[in-house]
């Protein structure tokens, strides 16, 4: 094959798309039963954060209300009619248990099948699949309910009783704003900060394409102050969105800024010493990228690849994208994936039009 994209998410839909329309052969390998699956996994209430006139990939806008915020399973439906929509070749259930080198070509095992390619592109989420959990967490007493955020999907989950959220960026305070009606709630972390206005404010007419070119242009890895945020964004998270800190006092949630730095008596502990009695604790420390899988040294110290914009830097042939941070603070969100995605694509013909003339010469 010529390219094999591993991921059929956004990102490698995207990615698909663009590689369709520059006539490069390409397959997309998926591990789900259908696109749009991790999507339908997050919990129920979830809704985008951008409005759906900006969340369609390229060539398809994203149906309904332009001003509406889809919700997960809207997102996952219109993933699959996107695939559908054009015709994207995609395997499904073929999740990639090793992807190496050998000699110049890249060799892709899934079980006992191995595919090769001139170029692969690994897609495979954001942050990665993996929940990030402290070390620590397997000493809480095993009376208390733990969920990570992954498994979180509804209040009544939880056991009865106070619920300690970990983690301040935007799934912590969506979560715990959504659990405080219900359970006494206590959040912590860091305080990431927040975006100046609420999605679906009326004045977000004007707001909306202000922020885009803000997070499309400004915050962008040739900055300065593109780069402090990316630091920020990758290994501390976003800020919160749609709930705001005026809504979690509102609703009676605790707001701590210290972290839980361990365990004590089997209950959580923070860095001021304080043990709190909670029957629950959901984890909302986001993910970590485990690249493992793939036996080439791209991987950095800072456990992220060595590339910019997507393109591998010491590998050739290798290609990233829909990481956080892969050009610009959009590149984590679908408002800003399909810009990332031409680019991956546009290097990935111009090095198989390369190939093709030095064959040819």
């Amino acid at each position: 094959m010529n390219t094999i994209v591993i991921g059929a998410g956004q990102a490698g839909l995207a990615t698909g798309h663009h590689l369709q329309r520059l006539g490069e052969p390409f397959t997309i390998l998926d591990g789900n039963a259908r696109v749009g699956d991790q999507w339908r996994s997050h919990w129920d209430s979830l809704r985008l954060y951008s409005p759906a006139k900006y969340d369609g990939l390229p060539g398809l806008p994203f149906p309904g209300d332009p001003w509406h915020y889809p919700g997960k399973e809207e997102v996952a439906d219109y993933l699959a009619s996107y695939a559908d929509h054009f015709r994207l070749p995609i395997r499904h259930n073929a999740r990639v248990d090793k992807l190496e080198r050998l000699d110049d070509r890249w060799v892709v095992t899934l079980g006992r099948e191995q595919l090769t390619a001139d170029n692969v592109v690994v897609a495979t989420g954001t942050f990665g699949r993996t929940p990030y959990l402290p070390d620590f967490a397997v000493d809480l007493d095993p009376a208390i309910r733990q969920l990570h955020s992954s498994e979180y999907r509804r209040p009544d989950q939880l056991k009865d009783g106070p619920v300690l959220v970990v983690g301040g960026s935007h799934s912590g305070t969506d979560i715990a704003y959504e659990v405080a009606p219900t359970h006494e709630t206590i959040l912590c972390g860091r305080d990431p900060g927040q975006v100046p206005f609420r999605p679906g404010q009326r004045r977000q007419v004007l707001i909306w394409p202000v922020l885009l070119f803000a997070w499309r242009h400004v915050l962008t890895r040739r900055t300065p102050m593109g780069r402090k945020e990316m630091g920020e964004v990758r290994f501390h998270g976003g800020p919160m969105i749609r709930v705001k800190r005026e809504d979690l006092l509102a609703r009676g949630v605790e707001r701590v800024h210290d972290r839980v730095v361990g365990v004590q008596d089997g209950r959580p502990m923070l860095a001021d010493g304080r043990v709190l009695e909670v029957a629950n604790v959901v984890w909302a420390t986001g993910f970590k990228q485990v690249f493992n899988w793939i036996d080439v040294p791209v991987v950095g110290a800072d456990g992220w690849p060595r590339e910019y914009r997507g393109v591998a830097t010491d590998v050739p042939g290798l290609f990233f994208c829909g990481l956080s941070f892969q050009y610009a603070f959009s590149s984590m969100v679908l408002p800003g994936v399909g810009r990332d995605a031409a680019y991956v694509a546009r290097r990935i013909a111009a090095r198989t039009g390369a190939d093709r003339s030095l064959a040819a010469a």
